[in-house]
């Protein structure tokens, strides 16, 4: 029989397991719509930010699994398409 370390344990429960937001202090009530909006705008500003200085864009992962998290997909799909067409109302 083999032995199998705690850590490897973790690991294996930690594959299948959904991301869920930690908790923000900037949004601390009930209603997550702007923390959800905010990762989103963070995300892309991020990708942004990494793309033209030439790093790693994996450090904005991050708010990618947050926002996806907390944010409905139909509002993510429109956001989408808003960027694409140059109607988006943030700042990114």
């Amino acid at each position: 029989m083999q032995s199998v370390s705690a850590a490897t344990l973790d690991t294996k429960k930690k594959k299948g397991v959904p991301f869920t937001a930690p908790f923000d202090p900037r949004f601390p009530f009930t209603n997550q719509t702007r923390n959800c909006y905010q990762n989103y705008l963070d995300y892309y500003r991020c990708l942004k930010m990494m793309k033209g200085k030439g790093k790693d864009m994996q450090k904005c992962e991050w708010y990618h699994k947050v926002f996806k998290s907390l944010c409905p997909s139909s509002w993510v799909d429109q956001w989408d398409e808003q960027r694409k067409l140059g109607t988006f109302p943030g700042r990114i």
